[in-house]
């Protein structure tokens, strides 16, 4: 089958096109011990751009692309976030982007295989038709759809059950890896029991919790943290002025505090936010993509003892010294992936939240007609919205909801 839709491609100067595309169809499986199984045809009804698919559009530019196309070709259609129309089973579906033969394709091992749609070895949402494992359909909750079209408000929302995911699965790992670096200190300040003292500890991690990058990663990073401890003490740190609609909303919904990134030495940027914490972070988490995240937590010491470092960035290189690192006991982890029941509660969560406001739209025709131009120049550019979607197909959508 053919359908049209924009594609990756090794080209120096296109590495990006909107064009007339054969779709390809083979077996896959969800997990490990599943059967392969063939998919069914979805139609994509509202799609996001993602950082991730800039980056690719890059390293297409770069001729670095290979390991990424499906099998058999030389091109790899684009899109992972958003959601479709499925017609055989006459629904709208969230897809779950990441499978294979693993027994958790967030976790493979070195025996272990992963593909993700629009990322990796799959095609994805950027497409008027595409094919998705039956198994990777994720429900939305009911009461979005009205004589058969969905929701504006709620189309806009669904760009983002991916990145939301991906917090939560943060939110998880710095809950476990947090609570165990810490419950047996916790235990003996609290005179408690190791068990007990675990429950503490996880809400503990985040009592100077530092946030350094205020994209739409970072602000859901501060909004999954500030719903599971209502306690906790958030702040970030960015570039805008603290009065753009951008930094309002985000400190509005994590109920955070803010340093303006504003300072040409790292070190008075470190000065600035410890004095607005009143003490070092007890944990910093990294989603800036710069190196300056590590110079700040580490060589400037806003890190405090004991203190977690998660690192959610690509690109940056982390170094530290080895002297305080290792005395001041710090713990430095980063996973970029998430599970299904993370996307499933993402979808559940998002539904009831205000994010639509932050999604601005550009037209399908614009798009398509100069997909590189849309990129550079609207979708990740200093005037963008926070995040940018396009409606793909109309017929299923109400924009009047």
């Amino acid at each position: 089958m053919q359908a049209y839709g924009t594609y990756f491609q090794n080209d120096s100067e296109r590495p990006l096109v909107y064009g007339r595309v054969e779709l390809i169809n083979p077996p896959r499986q969800r997990l490990r011990g599943e059967p392969l199984k063939e998919g069914i045809e979805v139609k994509p009804v509202m799609v996001g751009f993602c950082g991730t698919d800039y980056e690719l559009m890059k390293m297409g530019r770069r001729g670095q692309l290979t390991p990424k196309f499906p099998a058999g070709t030389d091109r790899l259609i684009n899109g992972h976030e958003g959601v479709v129309w499925v017609p055989e089973q006459k629904r709208f579906a969230i897809v779950l982007i990441r499978g294979g033969d693993s027994v958790d394709p967030t976790r493979y091992t070195e025996d272990e295989s992963y593909f993700e749609y629009g990322c990796d070895q799959a095609d994805g949402l950027f497409c008027d038709t595409m094919y998705v494992n039956p198994d990777m359909l994720l429900p939305i909750p009911s009461g979005y759809v009205k004589e058969g079209r969905l929701a504006l408000s709620f189309a806009k929302k669904m760009v983002f059950p991916d990145p939301y995911a991906c917090m939560l699965f943060q939110l998880e790992r710095m809950e476990d890896l947090g609570s165990a670096h810490w419950f047996r200190q916790t235990a003996r300040r609290r005179d408690c029991d190791l068990e007990t003292a675990r429950g503490y500890a996880a809400d503990e991690i985040f009592d100077r919790t530092v946030i350094f990058g205020l994209g739409t990663t970072g602000m859901f990073a501060g909004d999954v943290i500030r719903q599971a401890h209502p306690k906790a003490r958030i702040l970030f740190v960015g570039r805008s002025p603290e009065e753009s609609p951008k930094v309002t909303f985000a400190l509005d919904v994590a109920k955070a505090e803010y340093v303006q990134n504003r300072f040409e030495d790292p070190a008075d940027c470190a000065e600035a936010i410890c004095s607005e914490l009143g003490g070092r972070a007890t944990c910093f988490l990294g989603v800036s993509g710069t190196n300056v995240e590590h110079e700040i937590a580490f060589r400037h010491r806003v890190l405090g003892c004991n203190g977690i470092y998660n690192s959610f960035s690509l690109g940056p290189k982390i170094s530290f010294d080895t002297m305080p690192f290792g005395f001041e006991n710090h713990l430095i982890f980063g996973s970029i992936n998430f599970r299904q029941d993370h996307m499933e509660k993402a979808i559940e969560m998002l539904s009831r939240s205000r994010y639509h406001e932050i999604v601005g739209l550009i037209d399908r025709e614009e798009f398509a007609s100069d997909p590189i131009g849309a990129y550079e120049h609207k979708i990740y550019c200093k005037s963008a919205p926070m995040k940018t979607a396009v409606i793909w197909n109309r017929d299923f959508i109400d924009t009047d909801r």
